[in-house]
């Protein structure tokens, strides 16, 4: 039985590693493992771990800032998929929302896990989600 608790970054080595292992690791800069060092020392956020027997299993990270809940990013192990280790992340997150008293979560999500989100009960939106390197923006102002 896994159990879920609090990122430590001695597990980002790991958390990479699944993302890796589920294609989910696009871009380094902004989801890998030096990445979750910052996300962990930041306010705002909820980053979370299933592991079982020590070994880490999956990943979850959110951020709620009064007004959006956000789940950002769901990985499990492939051989740990379908057995409820992401509901339970999920559900995990979707508790720490709901006592800070978000009504609503939104999710970024790869077409490829689309599915799995919409068997969930979230719906698709008409936004698309853009990404930019800030010094390139800036230069542009």
């Amino acid at each position: 039985m896994f159990k879920i608790r609090n990122f430590n970054p001695k597990d980002a080595d790991r958390c990479e590693q699944i993302l890796l292992l589920n294609d989910q690791l696009p871009c380094p800069e902004i989801d890998g493992k030096e990445a979750m060092k910052r996300v962990y020392k930041r306010q705002g956020r909820y980053f979370l771990v299933a592991e079982e027997n020590g070994f880490v299993i999956g990943l979850t990270r959110g951020t709620y800032d009064g007004s959006r809940a956000l789940l950002w990013e769901l990985s499990v192990d492939p051989n740990y998929q379908s057995k409820g280790v992401g509901k339970g992340l999920m559900k995990e997150l979707l508790t720490k929302f709901k006592e800070d008293g978000a009504p609503t979560v939104s999710v970024t999500s790869l077409e490829k896990s689309r599915e799995y989100y919409v068997k969930h009960g979230f719906e698709e939106l008409p936004i698309k989600f853009m990404l930019a390197n800030i010094d390139k923006v800036m230069k542009k102002l």
